[in-house]
């Protein structure tokens, strides 16, 4: 049953129809690529000569990366990886993330994204959980693993560099650069790891294997932490990548249509590919239409990313609040040209007005604010992109998706009341990885996926998010559970209890509020924060800790976070 025939009869839950800029469908045909091998292999052919990738100033064109992902491919095969096995990928935005994305997938194999600045404990956690056989990383980041491999199923390690993809001189510079003189490679020892390039003439040397696949193998395993704090994997099918590309295609279509013919149409790519947003709606979406991608390997640098923007042009820039934020306000931020942007896709966490206003006066360009998650394979709903002005909410259901907002029992509640949203589409996950209890969690019979997000619907089919269902921490556009957080800190000596809650915070837009209550009281706040250095990736680390002698609760025990959310 196609997506036209399971919404023909929703048409009554679909108001915002009426807000589709023209030209807009209501629905996308989902079957005109059996998998993204046959997506990627029809762009490769097609756009061939043009460049795909700009990394440190160094174009890559389609076919490049076409006969490189080949060989890859052959490389992966020819370790014994069969059909479905997993392969983890935790670089940063290079030319080697595209490359190894459609090796792993031409292969028959399954991508898990890795977050690179992951601490050993929160890898190996992903590793074994997904089962994951062979890892392609970058070197920056092989002492993590190395501290945690032995405890995984991982044999095969291909291990790339920044320099790689750059030639014999920029390469090696870059290289020395990266590993002598700001020293980001620590010292590691992985026996048996192999060069990616050494990778790539191996597998030269053999011939790829054609594997048949199917929409309804799994594409990508997209690690999120769901609705308990324990992170899982969604498993995204071939059939929803392929959706969510087309979707978010027709949607730009108003804004990027509107590109001079002369111009290929040009992203900016510094979320990281890792994350589902960049992964879908940068590297496959422009993989679709033939558009080239500038590569931002860092995008906390603020000071490189404009440098290298202001020597391109480019028509779209999706970005978190905190990047659009970041940039408006950089000294810098005149050196670029920004009249070719079309459109400016917000997501990953709350846009600001103000940070939204500052972006429209100094690009010209409105923030069209969108919405989606992991299990979404991300995007669910968007503002249309001929809007003209910011509207503060989170726009209207993307084509082909139906969402609509639940009461606790289930119950569809009435336009412009509060619910927790709830969506459909040919985008939903297929559920968790080897987690059936927690899928029927997250599903209703009727085949919604619950978001833990409670928003309201008005009248004319836009929705806004008003609070969140689950104690979800959200910072920067990135997860955090405050179960994961305190399972960490109550490991450490000296914690006799902790609590972990959301705060506002200027720049992040939340922060992580740690409460511990002592059972040494020679704890302090640096210990404290050592630990979860050690054990959390950054963002997951505690802004604020705050010590007290008890925490709140109610008379069954459970800890009262709406109290701890104020600051004594």
């Amino acid at each position: 049953m196609n997506l036209q025939q399971q919404t023909a009869d929703h048409t009554e839950y679909r108001p915002w129809l009426s807000a589709y800029p023209p030209g807009v469908p209501a629905d996308i045909d989902t079957t005109q690529y059996g998998s993204l091998v046959q997506l990627m292999n029809e762009s490769f052919e097609k756009y061939a000569a043009r460049p795909a990738y700009v990394f440190m100033g160094k174009e890559f064109t389609f076919g490049l990366t076409d006969s490189m992902s080949w060989k890859l491919c052959a490389y992966l095969q020819g370790l014994g990886l069969v059909k479905g096995d997993r392969v983890a990928i935790m670089m940063p935005n290079v030319p080697q993330y595209p490359i190894a994305v459609a090796a792993i997938l031409r292969a028959g194999l399954v991508v898990v994204n890795v977050n690179p600045l992951y601490t050993p404990r929160e890898l190996e956690h992903q590793l074994k959980d997904s089962g994951a056989k062979a890892i392609i990383i970058i070197e920056n980041f092989a002492n993590t693993l190395q501290q945690c491999i032995g405890n995984t199923a991982v044999k095969h390690v291909v291990l790339a560099s920044m320099g790689d993809m750059l030639g014999v001189i920029k390469g090696g510079i870059v290289n020395y650069v990266v590993r002598k003189v700001k020293k980001l490679v620590p010292a590691f020892s992985l026996p048996g790891a192999v060069r990616f390039n050494d990778a790539i003439s191996k597998g030269q040397e053999r011939k790829p294997q054609i594997v048949n696949g199917g929409p309804d193998d799994v594409a990508v395993l997209q690690y999120t932490g769901g609705t308990t704090g324990v992170s899982k994997g969604a498993v995204l099918l071939h059939r929803n990548m392929i959706a969510n590309v087309l979707q978010s295609d027709a949607w730009n279509e108003p804004a990027m249509g509107r590109v001079p013919d002369n111009e290929q149409p040009t992203g900016v790519c510094a979320l990281p590919l890792y994350h589902i947003f960049a992964f879908t709606c940068c590297m496959m979406l422009s993989l679709r239409t033939g558009g080239k991608l500038i590569l931002i390997p860092n995008p906390r640098d603020l000071k490189a990313v404009l440098k290298e923007l202001s020597t391109q042009t480019f028509h779209a820039f999706p970005a978190v609040n905190t990047l659009f934020n970041g940039l408006a306000n950089h000294p810098d931020f005149n050196t670029v040209n920004w009249k070719n942007l079309k459109v400016s896709l917000g997501g990953g966490m709350a846009v600001q007005a103000a940070v939204a206003k500052q972006w429209l006066d100094k690009t010209g360009c409105p923030i069209c604010e969108g919405y989606g998650l992991s299990e979404t394979s991300p995007s669910a709903s968007c503002n249309p992109t001929t809007s003209t002005a910011f509207t503060g909410t989170i726009g209207v259901p993307i084509p082909g998706t139906l969402m609509k907002c639940l009461d606790d029992d289930g119950n569809e509640v009435p336009v412009g009341q509060p619910g927790e949203i709830a969506i459909k589409g040919p985008q939903v996950m297929a559920g968790y990885w080897q987690r059936p209890d927690e899928t029927a969690k997250v599903m209703t019979a009727d085949g919604f996926f619950k978001s833990g997000d409670i928003g309201v619907m008005d009248e004319r089919g836009y929705f806004k998010i008003i609070d969140r269902k689950k104690d979800m921490v959200l910072v920067s556009g990135f997860n955090v559970y405050p179960n994961e957080v305190e399972d960490v800190v109550a490991g450490l000596d000296g914690v006799l209890e902790c609590a972990v809650v959301g705060v506002p915070d200027e720049k992040t837009g939340e922060a992580v509020k740690l409460v511990v209550v002592k059972k040494d009281p020679g704890l302090t706040e640096e210990k404290v924060r050592e630990y979860c250095r050690a054990n959390l990736t950054s963002y997951k680390q505690p802004k604020v800790i705050e010590f007290r002698t008890d925490l709140p609760k109610t008379p069954v025990g459970k800890i009262l976070r709406r109290e701890l959310r104020d600051t004594k």
